[in-house]
C-alpha cells in the first residue's frame, strides 16, 4: 500500500516504526505508487547508475567545446594536473572533481547524462557515488540502496519547491544535488536515518540564496564549475553527520527557508540572466560574442 510521505518528519517516522533504511520504505513506496514490483524500482534504479557512470567515462574523454565555446575542456586540464602532481586531499578526492566535471561538460556538449535532480546539477551525485564506490569497493546492492536513498530525498524537497533555477535560484538545482549526494554517502558509510537527514541538512541550509545568473542565459557559467565545488561540499555535510554533529534547524524547517529565500530572491537572479555574475562587463562581452 502507498504511503503518503510528503515531509522528512514523516519519512523519519515511518523508518523508525518499522525499523527500515529510507531506501527500504522509497522503494516500496515507488513500487506501491507504480504498480511495480520492487525489484523493478531497482532494476530502473541500476539503469540510471550504469547511465551516470557512462557519462563520466564518455566526459572524461573528450575535449569538445560546447556550441558557445566558452565550458568543455576543464576536465582534461584537471586530470593532467593530477597526473603531473597529486591533490592534496588523495585520490578520492581527485576522482569526484574529475568525474563532476566530466559529466557536467557532457550536459553542456547534449551528451546523455541523468539529471539528479536536474541537468545543471548532474554532475554532483554520480561523482561522489562513483568515485567513492570505486575506492572504498561498495557493491552494486549498496549503490543501488545509496542511489534509491538520495532519490527520495530529491523528491520530498520538490513536494515544497519546484527544483529549477527559474523557481527558487540555484539553491533549488545545486542545492538540492548537494543534498541528495550527502544522502547517498551518509548512507554508504552507514548512517542511520537521523545521520542521512542531518547530512542532507547540513549541505542544503549552507547553501541557501544560491542565485541563478547563467551568463550568456547558457548552462555553462558558472553552472559546471559549480558541481565539483558542490560535490566536495556535500562530502564535508557527511563527514559532519556521522561525527554526530547536527543541523540546529530540521531539515523540514530548511526547506521552508529555501522555499522563502526563493520567493524573496528578484526575478533578475533566477535563470533570467538579467543580473549577477551574467551581467558583468566580461560576461556581457561574452554574450555579445556568442549570440552576435
Amino acid at each position: 500500500m502507498e504511503m503518503n510521505i510528503n515531509t522528512f518528519e514523516q519519512l523519519h517516522c515511518e523508518c523508525i516504526s518499522k525499523n527500515k533504511a529510507i531506501y527500504e520504505v522509497a522503494q516500496e513506496n515507488m513500487a506501491s505508487s507504480a504498480d511495480i514490483s520492487v525489484d523493478e524500482v531497482r532494476a530502473f534504479t541500476n539503469r540510471s547508475l550504469f547511465a551516470m557512470k557512462e557519462a563520466i567515462q564518455t566526459g572524461m574523454l573528450s575535449r569538445e567545446l560546447s556550441m558557445s565555446g566558452m565550458c568543455g575542456q576543464d576536465c582534461h586540464r584537471v586530470q593532467k594536473r593530477f597526473e603531473a602532481e597529486p591533490a592534496i586531499f588523495g585520490k578520492t578526492f581527485e576522482k569526484i572533481i574529475e568525474y563532476a566535471l566530466a559529466t557536467s561538460e557532457e550536459n553542456i556538449r547534449m551528451g546523455k547524462i541523468v539529471a539528479c535532480p536536474t541537468a545543471g546539477s548532474c554532475g554532483i551525485l554520480p561523482a561522489t557515488l562513483t568515485a567513492i564506490c570505486e575506492d572504498f569497493n561498495y557493491s552494486e546492492r549498496e549503490q543501488i540502496n545509496a542511489l534509491i536513498t538520495a532519490g527520495e530525498i530529491g523528491r520530498i524537497i520538490s513536494v515544497k519547491v519546484a527544483l529549477a533555477g527559474a523557481v527558487a535560484g540555484c539553491q533549488a538545482e545545486c542545492g538540492t544535488a548537494s543534498a541528495m549526494s550527502a544522502a547517498a554517502i551518509c548512507q554508504l558509510r552507514g548512517g542511520n536515518v537521523s545521520q542521512i537527514l542531518n547530512a542532507s541538512a547540513l549541505a542544503l541550509k549552507n547553501l541557501l540564496g544560491l542565485t541563478c545568473d547563467p551568463v550568456a542565459g547558457l548552462v555553462e557559467v558558472p553552472c559546471v564549475k559549480r558541481n565539483p565545488f558542490l560535490a566536495i561540499h556535500s562530502i564535508t555535510a557527511v563527514e559532519l553527520a556521522l561525527s554526530g554533529v547536527e543541523s540546529k534547524i530540521p531539515i523540514d524547517e530548511v526547506i521552508d527557508a529555501m522555499e522563502q529565500t526563493g520567493a524573496l530572491m528578484s526575478p533578475t537572479l533566477k535563470e533570467s540572466s538579467q543580473a549577477g555574475l551574467a551581467t558583468t562587463k566580461t560576461a556581457l562581452e561574452v554574450q555579445k560574442r556568442v549570440f552576435g
